[in-house]
């Protein structure tokens, strides 16, 4: 460590103290993960990007319905699945989303006029552009606080496979419907 990475390392470490938070272990691919550490991480990334999403005044659940809408037009009820919420809750977020030109709803077939279709609009296709801008600059910012590189590659790269096998257990579970 350098003079200035050191010192900086020394006040960061005695600002923890003040406040009572101490260092998390090393960064160890060798030794398995202390119980919670999973879970309590998963949190916190949830309120970094909670945060970045203030700049651009979105809620995290408007994000993840834009998210998905993203990826195609939705009926609420494939929305609420895929969220893992009840409907309505779907329902309030998109009011909201609507309200603001980011969302529409579109009547479905003929067959069955009862079902609604999600689809973004172009400001919601901007904002969501914004949005995912936004959160993967804090994340990456983040990240780049580890000591080289190799472990802001790593980290990054550990988000982008949670991605991927969020993509396969929703696919797995899907399929055994």
């Amino acid at each position: 460590m350098t003079g200035k990475h050191l010192g900086d390392a020394v006040g960061a470490s005695r600002a923890r103290e003040v406040v009572g938070v101490s260092r998390p272990p090393e960064v160890d691919s060798e030794v398995g993960a202390a119980p919670g550490t999973y879970g309590r991480a998963a949190a916190w990334l949830s309120k970094q990007v909670e945060l970045a999403l203030v700049g651009v005044g979105l809620s995290l659940p408007q994000y993840r319905i834009l998210g998905l809408l993203g990826e195609g037009a939705a009926m609420p009820s494939a929305l609420a699945e895929r969220l893992t919420v009840a409907r309505p809750t779907v329902t309030a977020v998109v009011d909201g989303l609507e309200a603001r030109g980011l969302v529409e709803r579109a009547p479905g077939p003929l067959t069955d006029r009862r079902r609604v279709t999600h689809t973004l609009t172009p400001e919601g296709r901007r904002l969501l552009a914004r949005a995912d801008g936004a959160v993967d600059a804090r994340l990456a910012d983040i990240a780049a606080s580890l000591d080289g590189a190799e472990l802001t590659d790593r980290a990054l790269g550990s988000l982008e496979l949670w991605g991927a096998a969020m993509w396969a257990h929703h696919a797995q579970k899907t399929e055994a419907q």
